[in-house]
């Protein structure tokens, strides 16, 4: 009797919480929303992030809280989504810090700078290592809360029209490139250009440019690039890990209930690994193809590697002298650099070079 007397009332208290949930989310508002994309619908590894949020947004809500997205251009262009956020144009926005650099300096650190993070890296500087922190702090002042949302991981050097032997080969190239890394190459006689993605192409094409970077295999493949440059260099030493942000005007965020607030941050975080999940699995393919059609890949000489890291260090060092901001963050990222490159040099890079041997000797062995 009393084990059957149990059972019954637990089934009335289930029975009680299945009726309180619909009730809980029915007391939810419904609540439209606008993000505005620094990045073409064409990329869809990039701007499938949004999608991605908007999605589970929309599912783990019963459809209440909706995101609806809007590509670079469509309500203001790629550079134009941290001042749409910033002033209430639109709610939220899906973009990369570094474009912004040209207000301050600081935007860089959330996306990457020259010789920085990888992705692995980057991510725990952000979400464990106190990094994220410092840049909602930073970015208050522009009525912007930020969330992880995407990484690319180490992309490639860039799409040439000659090949680059040594550091004078850059002197007088007319490079489209991004975030910190115009600086850094500039001082080596690079003239850096800002172009939107979907203008890279045709400035190519027509010469008015003379390389371009852009992402990895994946996109590059899709732009078209290796149509109109031969040679595929790589690493973009400029982005070890280049990370992607949700931008949400902080006033409207604050605005949401907390249950909403915890949804978006969970959907962003998912998009954040799934990005770059996307590209290690699409890149290879990518790059079988544009190697068997022409493409001639290439390595950064080991000279202006060195260059480049001397020029980084020496502008970091420039910049945090005269920007309070800069150097805040600058001088806590730093550090955190070195010891993951101490950790990281133990028991991953052991693995990653054995495992490399490892397929170069299989296949030798099978010739």
């Amino acid at each position: 009797m009393e084990r059957r007397s149990f059972l019954k009332q637990a089934g009335a208290g289930i029975a009680v919480g299945a009726a309180a949930a619909p009730a809980l989310a029915s007391e939810l508002p419904t609540i439209k929303w606008r993000l505005a994309s620094s990045f073409p619908k064409t990329l869809d590894a990039i701007f499938g992030a949004s999608e991605t949020v908007a999605k589970r947004v929309a599912a783990a809500t019963g459809g209440k809280f909706q995101i609806s997205l809007f590509a670079a251009g469509e309500i203001v262009p790629s550079p134009g989504v941290l001042d749409a956020v910033k002033d209430g144009t639109v709610e939220c926005g899906h973009t990369a810090s570094y474009y912004f650099i040209g207000k301050d300096p600081t935007f860089a650190f959330d996306t990457a700078i020259p010789f920085g993070l990888n992705s692995r890296q980057h991510s725990a500087w952000l979400l464990s290592g106190g990094g994220l922190e410092l840049m909602r702090e930073f970015l208050k002042d522009y009525n912007i809360y930020n969330i992880p949302c995407g990484n690319t991981g180490t992309q490639m050097g860039g799409w040439f029209r000659k090949e680059i032997k040594t550091v004078e080969d850059l002197r007088g190239l007319k490079f489209r490139i991004g975030g910190f890394a115009g600086q850094v190459l500039a001082k080596l006689g690079v003239v850096p250009q800002q172009i939107p993605a979907g203008d890279i192409y045709p400035s190519l094409e027509k010469g008015t440019i003379d390389a371009a970077e852009w992402v990895s295999p994946y996109d590059d493949q899709k732009l078209g690039f290796n149509r109109v440059a031969k040679f595929y260099y790589y690493p973009g030493f400029w982005e070890g890990g280049a990370q992607l942000s949700m931008y949400i005007n902080a006033k409207k965020f604050a605005e949401l209930p907390k249950e909403y607030q915890t949804i978006l941050e969970d959907a962003c975080l998912y998009a954040h690994a799934e990005m770059q999940a996307r590209y290690d699995a699409r890149n290879p393919t990518a790059l079988k193809q544009l190697i068997g059609a022409g493409t001639q890949l290439r390595p950064f000489p080991n000279d202006v590697m060195n260059a480049a890291y001397k020029a980084s260090n020496e502008i970091y060092e420039e910049t945090a002298a005269k920007n309070a901001k800069f150097k805040k963050i600058y001088d806590h990222w730093r550090k955190f650099r070195d010891e993951e490159l101490q950790w990281f040099a133990v028991a991953e890079n052991r693995f990653d070079n054995f495992m490399q041997a490892a397929r170069h000797n299989a296949a030798r062995a099978k010739k």
